[in-house]
């Protein structure tokens, strides 16, 4: 499908019905973006219909099984698609990872805390991990603010080393910039 004719709806499914793990390549900004939104509004859906069945805090007290099965479902196509617009910017994927492995840290963190006072340990384990838990929190916002602008940058024009421009050649023979 040529890329300067597609609908948001095209773009938004794209990521998961024709490149669903595909890590290759270059991603331009409107299919990262009608990708994300179309997201947003399934997990609004999913939050919802799970609010009137009841069910929104079944699974670790937190989620529903409509929106852990979404997100269960939609985590590949949502890093590659990450990996492949850092791709169109002329970035190395392994930027996708820049927000993700602080997270991580902070989550074991809070949970190692959690545990520590819950066996006794007091205001000196709650302060010190909480510290760090926080620091993380802040290294993750961080990452997570890096990311977006990569995202919202502008494609590189022409072809790139991760590959050829999505919009392709122009009328003229000249290659279209990536928007």
């Amino acid at each position: 499908m040529n890329p300067n004719s597609m609908t948001p709806v095209d773009w938004a499914k794209r990521p998961i019905l024709e490149k669903y793990a595909d890590f290759s390549g270059r991603a331009p900004r409107p299919e990262l973006w009608w990708y994300m939104l179309a997201l947003v509004v399934a997990y609004i859906v999913a939050s919802i219909i799970e609010s009137i069945l009841g069910v929104h805090r079944m699974i670790a007290g937190m989620y529903g099984p409509l929106t852990t099965l979404l997100w269960l479902a939609t985590i590949v196509p949502s890093l590659a698609v990450g990996v492949r617009r850092l791709h169109d910017v002329n970035k190395p994927g392994w930027w996708v990872l820049l927000p993700l492995i602080p997270e991580c840290l902070m989550i074991v963190m809070a949970l190692t805390t959690a545990g520590a006072v819950a066996a006794g340990g007091g205001f000196a384990a709650a302060a010190g991990g909480l510290a760090i838990t926080g620091l993380l929190g802040l290294i993750t916002l961080i990452g997570a603010i890096v990311l977006i602008v990569f995202y919202v940058m502008p494609g590189a024009p022409g072809d790139n080393r991760y590959g050829p421009n999505p919009y392709g050649i122009g009328p003229d023979g000249t290659a279209v910039p990536a928007e």
